[in-house]
């Protein structure tokens, strides 16, 4: 199923943007793990709407009730399930959307696979809101893996043609992640950020969106996690990562730039480093075969812009078969990729903690 996830830790996602509440279930957990659930929500926070003025004006608290799975604080063996209301919903917002599909959204693919019973509000479960439940489990999984040594951070690395600095990927460390979590704006060149604001300024002031990108990394993994083939490390992030919406790409370690050079070049040394087997540099992304190499796994995952603007489009009504011109209204962000980053973070901590258990 389409909601599923992982092998040893089963994640499921349930709900849709406007239905009563959206939710997780997690199992696999084992027993006897303390949870910090205000370090949960202080992790959610950061994906909810309505936060500034960047974003969509839908305010969501996204406060979770816990049903099962947690007994004082601890894990007891058996499945989590919190569930998180919906309290803000505007659902004939979208109304015409039902017989006029947006350009470049979901709309029309989800009417033709569901017979046109798919639920339009708010997107339905193709809703960027589904990450919320995504990241109460992946907030979970990150207080898991740090008890085991393992860091997950991530900054917005770019904004239209606006770049941020990127991390160092033989060095970058939780120092770094902790210094991006203590600004309102997650990236690492603040100058440049105050210029990525404004590319989504701009944006919205012209009824538009703008996309960018996101850069993540993984420190303290050991060597040796992973598959080859088709469960390997990348494949299961990757995974992982498209179940996001708005993501159309992602490349680990030098990527595509990489794919220019020649292999003198884009090879990572070994060399020993205090008795340790470590690489020179780090083109490869900390992933070799699908496997760890013990180096930072690092990836970046690019973001479309929002489809739905307030600029006049074309499209076509599904119910009259004439092309017809659409206004987009309602509440939508002008750029998603803030509110995605502590969404990467949860979908790389959850096939982290899904490898390691």
């Amino acid at each position: 199923m389409s909601c599923n996830f992982g092998n040893n830790i089963k994640l499921t996602v349930f709900g849709q943007s406007h239905s009563t509440a959206i939710g997780a279930v997690v199992d696999g957990l084992p027993a006897g793990i303390k949870i910090d659930f205000d370090r949960v929500a202080a992790f959610m926070a950061r994906r909810a709407p309505g936060q500034s003025e960047l974003s969509t004006p839908r305010k969501e608290a996204d406060e979770f009730k816990i049903l099962s799975g947690i007994v004082d604080g601890m894990t007891c063996g058996a499945p989590i399930c919190a569930v998180i209301e919906n309290t803000n919903t505007r659902s004939g917002d979208y109304d015409k959307l039902r017989a006029l599909p947006r350009p470049s959204h979901s709309d029309y693919a989800a009417f033709m696979k569901h017979n046109g019973f798919n639920d339009i509000r708010g997107g339905g479960n193709f809703s960027g809101r589904m990450t919320a439940p995504l990241c109460f489990a992946g907030a979970v999984c990150i207080q898991i893996l740090e008890s085991m040594g393992v860091y997950v951070g991530a900054h917005i690395a770019s904004i239209g043609k606006v770049e941020d600095d990127r991390f160092d990927p033989v060095s970058v460390c939780k120092a770094d992640f902790d210094s991006i979590l203590s600004k309102p704006f997650p990236v690492i060149n603040d100058r440049q950020g105050e210029f990525m604001r404004k590319e989504i300024y701009d944006a919205r002031s012209s009824a538009d969106s703008v996309g960018g990108t996101v850069e993540c990394a993984v420190v303290g993994l050991k060597a040796g996690i992973g598959d080859p083939i088709f469960d390997g490390m990348e494949n299961r992030i990757s995974s992982a990562i498209f179940g996001i919406p708005a993501v159309k790409g992602i490349e680990f370690g030098s990527g595509f730039e990489g794919s220019k050079k020649r292999g003198s070049e884009n090879n990572d040394a070994f060399v020993l480093r205090d008795g340790k087997i470590v690489t020179e540099t780090n083109n490869h992304g900390g992933i070799l075969g699908g496997i760890s190499s013990g180096m930072p796994v690092v990836f970046r995952c690019a973001l479309k812009p929002t489809p739905s603007i307030g600029k006049e489009q074309n499209t076509v009504n599904l119910v009259s078969g004439e092309e017809e011109k659409l206004v987009v209204g309602g509440r939508h962000d002008p750029c998603i990729v803030p509110r995605a980053v502590p969404c990467i973070e949860a979908a790389a901590a959850l096939v982290i903690a899904d490898y390691l258990m």
